[in-house]
């Protein structure tokens, strides 16, 4: 085995919001792929609508950058735990990793999760500090409590004498230790091509190339990207889609694409130890390998993240069913669903015994939410169920629910409320300090189905100043029944539009989710009650005229304004017997059974 001297692959992983993707924002404007009068927009890599919105990485991008001759290979990994299948996969491409932790925060779950991983393949760390202009930023603090967790994962010596660096990404600073002046990301690129290895590489034997992501073009259909393990690839070579037990498909390299800065660059062939992009295997997968059709040796691949959350994905049947939309039809959303499950491997989706409904399973409330926001600004109406844990079943017949790992920041005078709630959702807590500014972390265990619903109750709570963070931990008995939601609904019982009249002399029955001049129809939710049952009420109801005046009578009405649901709050607040119905121009809660009276027959049969 030889080692390609001018390459170096590289994946950068953190969690949420400590700057991944600012950092490689500065990287590129040191190395020169921007000019010095181009207008960039920030976190060039989250190019994707949502990740902008959200402020997240949800795909992994590859990129490269050119410096002191070496090409660096940069994957940027999302740091959500919905999308952790992402970054599992991303580490069998890299030979080291560059562990991003902000300077105030420190170590959060989804980093421990990545670094366990990460340490298990025997990559090369290189740590780095980042956010250390934030205010009460204490850099030293967390570099201890960095060694302490490569402590606890059970690194060996040589990965205990990481290398690190403290920087501002935002800044583009970097220094060696916080007594030393403000540098450049010179020393970041210096210390990456120093420190991180070159990749092992054959070009005697055949082509291999273990499938670590998938894309689709319109034009080209599959692309499967990975990196060279052995061997060269050039336009119009024989492949196979490989695994253990043979081969599953077969094809021709109809283009090869290397990454250059933030594109992808169309070459002739590519050789082992590269970043490379593929189409023309239509029938390959994630996981497969690709290899030359005369020498079909697969590589040792890894296990895909299994789901542990479903919906149910259907039809939109509601009375302003294909007044919003233009996918209406089952054949598109299957069509469609079917298509995701290309390139989203951490997604399942299974056709039931309705050919209007299919079962959608995925790695959380967020990762199956992007994945309803993309359709729906793509034309589709859809029906979605609330979300319903995945089960398994122990060898002892025990049955067995996903447990979630949960960090929480808040203020010192929120926590015994947090403490309290998070007990009836049957966690259990496993540590907690006190950090600096009055803040305390809490960690607890708590089911999956414990979190669903609860992102917005915390908020409240702690008046928007607590972090909530959580990941896959493993399966554990199940837990027993956790109390549901403790408000009614109110429902509106006629079809027509919303008044002002109407909603002021019905605001003390509860929240509103509606203005007035809103289409409504019968059983669609308007609201959230103040009582435990839920509440028929007509939204539409004008106020009879007559031809005397009153005093102050004709004064403008003044009205509460609406709590308007987003999306993931629609998806928290349903119970079982409501579905969020979703269209290009709206999201709105009803009732599973629209009809009052039919739906007042079906509880009563519920409860006999």
């Amino acid at each position: 085995m030889s080692t390609n001297q001018n390459i170096r692959n590289i994946a950068i992983i953190a969690h949420v919001d400590h700057g991944k993707t600012t950092l490689v924002d500065a990287i590129f404007n040191h190395t020169g792929v921007f000019r010095d009068n181009q207008q960039v927009e920030a976190r060039v890599l989250d190019s994707n609508p949502q990740e902008r919105e959200r402020g997240i990485t949800i795909f992994s991008k590859n990129a490269a950058a050119f410096y002191k001759g070496h090409k660096i290979n940069i994957v940027d990994t999302p740091g959500h735990a919905d999308f952790g299948g992402e970054v599992e996969r991303i580490l069998k491409m890299v030979d080291g990793v560059l562990l991003l932790v902000d300077a105030f925060e420190g170590p959060m779950p989804q980093t421990k999760f990545v670094l366990r991983k990460a340490l298990e393949l025997n990559l090369k760390p290189v740590v780095v500090i980042n956010k250390i202009d934030r205010p009460q930023a204490d850099p030293e603090r967390v570099h201890d409590q960095v060694l302490d967790l490569f402590i606890a994962l059970g690194a060996d010596e040589d990965q205990l004498d990481f290398p690190y660096l403290f920087t501002s990404a935002k800044n583009g600073i970097a220094k060696m230790s916080m007594d030393d002046a403000d540098h450049d990301m010179s020393l970041l690129l210096d210390m990456i091509i120093k420190e991180m290895p070159a990749p092992e590489s054959s070009d005697a034997d055949g082509f291999q190339m273990l499938v670590t992501t998938l894309d689709y073009s319109e034009y080209l259909g599959k692309i499967a990207v990975g990196r060279v393990q052995r061997g060269k690839v050039k336009s119009g070579d024989q492949l196979v889609a490989v695994t253990e037990e043979g081969v599953e498909a077969k094809g021709t390299a109809a283009k090869i694409f290397t990454f250059d800065q933030t594109r992808r660059i169309e070459v002739a062939e590519a050789a082992a130890g590269d970043i490379v992009a593929v189409s023309g295997v239509e029938g390959v997968n994630v996981g497969q390998t690709l290899a030359a059709a005369d020498k079909p040796e697969p590589v040792e691949s890894f296990e895909i993240s299994k789901p542990t959350l479903s919906m149910l994905f259907s039809v939109n049947d509601s009375p302003f069913a294909g007044q919003e939309g233009k996918e209406v039809t089952s054949r598109k959303i299957r069509d469609r669903l079917f298509k995701e499950v290309m390139t989203n491997v951490a997604l399942d989706v299974e056709e039931t015994e309705s050919a209007d409904t299919f079962r959608v399973s995925g790695r959380g409330e967020l990762h199956l939410s992007v994945l309803i926001e993309s359709m729906r600004r793509e034309g589709f109406e859809l029906t979605i169920s609330r979300p319903q844990v995945i089960t398994r079943e122990a060898e002892d017949g025990t049955l067995l629910e996903p447990v979630e790992y949960v960090t929480i920041d808040v203020p010192e005078e929120y926590n015994g409320v947090v403490i309290e709630k998070m007990g009836r959702r049957k966690a259990e807590m496993k540590h907690m300090e006190t950090l600096k500014g009055g803040m305390v972390r809490l960690e607890f265990e708590i089911p999956t189905r414990g979190l669903i619903g609860y992102s917005q109750e915390f908020t409240t709570d702690t008046k928007g100043e607590g972090i909530l963070s959580h990941v896959f931990h493993d399966y554990q008995p199940f837990r027993g029944k956790l109390p549901a939601r403790e408000t009614g609904a109110l429902v509106s019982g006629e079809n027509g539009q919303s008044v002002p009249y109407a909603l002021a002399n019905l605001e003390d029955r509860g929240v509103f989710f509606i203005g007035p001049g809103v289409k409504v129809y019968e059983g669609m939710v308007v609201g959230e009650s103040n009582r435990e049952f839920d509440i028929t009420l007509n939204v539409c109801k004008t106020k009879k005229l007559t031809n005397m005046r009153s005093s102050g009578a004709d004064d403008a009405v003044r009205l509460t304004p609406p709590k308007v649901l987003t999306l993931e709050q629609a998806l928290e607040f349903i119970n079982d017997d409501e579905l969020v119905e979703v269209t290009p121009e709206s999201i709105r809660v009803r009732k599973r059974i629209l009809d009052s009276n039919q739906r007042a027959k079906a509880a009563k049969r519920a409860r006999a």
